[in-house]
């Protein structure tokens, strides 16, 4: 299995950061526009289609508000993952927040696809979070 991780360090306080990230429906407007340009809820998922066109279901494990922590999974991935796990954490950082960005594939051989992937989702959160005002 192939992990990849990605530290986004956010010039905004961790409830803005959490209330973006929180806002599952919403990712294509509030956290990764460009990045995402649709995301629509469906029962316990949410559906997301990226800016290349590609679609992924997205079953949401949990949303914890007191952790600030976000976890889905993936169905029918893109990618042609067999196992897509995904947590998104959202912590203190001095003035700013770290967002702590973990994806488990499987398989393995699908990490690089990914990990440019999630570079330019994290890219996308920068401009969409730092722009943002308080």
């Amino acid at each position: 299995m192939a992990s990849v991780r990605k530290q986004v360090h956010l010039d905004a306080p961790p409830e803005r950061v959490w209330d973006a990230v929180r806002g599952v429906g919403a990712l294509h407007e509030r956290l990764v526009p460009g990045f995402v340009v649709d995301t629509r809820l469906e029962d316990d998922a949410r559906v997301v289609t990226f800016a290349d066109g590609t679609v992924q279901r997205e079953p949401l494990v949990d949303v914890d508000d007191d952790r600030r922590r976000l976890v889905h999974t993936a169905v029918d991935s893109p990618l042609g993952a067999t196992h897509h796990n995904a947590s998104v954490e959202v912590l203190p950082d001095g003035a700013g927040t770290r967002l702590e960005w973990v994806v488990d594939v499987l398989p393995h051989g699908v990490r690089d696809r990914l990990d440019r992937a999630m570079e330019a989702g994290a890219a996308a959160m920068r401009a969409a979070i730092d722009r943002r005002p308080s």
